[in-house]
């Protein structure tokens, strides 16, 4: 007797293209403040020559992150709302798949950062009455952040029960 296995397919929509550039303006902002601290000790020392090699060790891994993980990212990170669930599949180095019934979603919000605003993106938190935690879609246009909000509002006010 051999028993059946249910295989998940990854969600259908992928975020927005410009979450490439928002996730990479993100990293490149942690490769400055750590670099800074290494021009400064390269200016500081007498043997520059060690820490210039050091530097461009630490370019060359910065270069590589900016690079690939934007594109990595973006191929997994996907999303989905049914009338029934809602489904995302997150991560670069760890991934993961969340899946809410809709019947278990509490609320539904938006939000915008300030870098997020300079890239027209904003990130989608659905809360559940899980002990996971939030299912949080990030990097999504603007305009599909509204409409997600918008169909998943009226899907729950459309569900019976209590979302616990």
């Amino acid at each position: 007797m051999t028993a059946d296995v249910v295989r998940l397919r990854p969600p259908m929509n992928r975020v927005s293209p410009r979450a490439l550039w928002y996730w990479a303006a993100r990293a490149a902002v942690l490769w400055i403040v750590l670099l800074v601290p290494q021009v400064i000790w390269w200016f500081a020392d007498s043997e520059g020559w060690k820490h210039l090699v050091v530097g461009v060790v630490w370019l060359v891994l910065a270069a590589v992150h900016l690079v690939v993980m934007p594109q990595w990212r973006y191929r997994v990170h996907r999303w989905e709302a049914t009338d029934t669930a809602v489904y995302t599949q997150t991560g670069w180095l760890s991934q993961e798949r969340r899946i809410a019934p809709i019947s278990r979603v509490q609320t539904v919000d938006s939000e915008r950062g300030p870098i997020e605003q300079l890239f027209k993106l904003a990130n989608v938190t659905v809360t559940t009455a899980s002990a996971a935690g939030p299912i949080k879609i990030d990097g999504l246009a603007v305009a599909d952040a509204d409409q997600l909000v918008a169909d998943l509002t009226t899907r729950v006010g459309q569900t019976t029960g209590d979302a616990t």
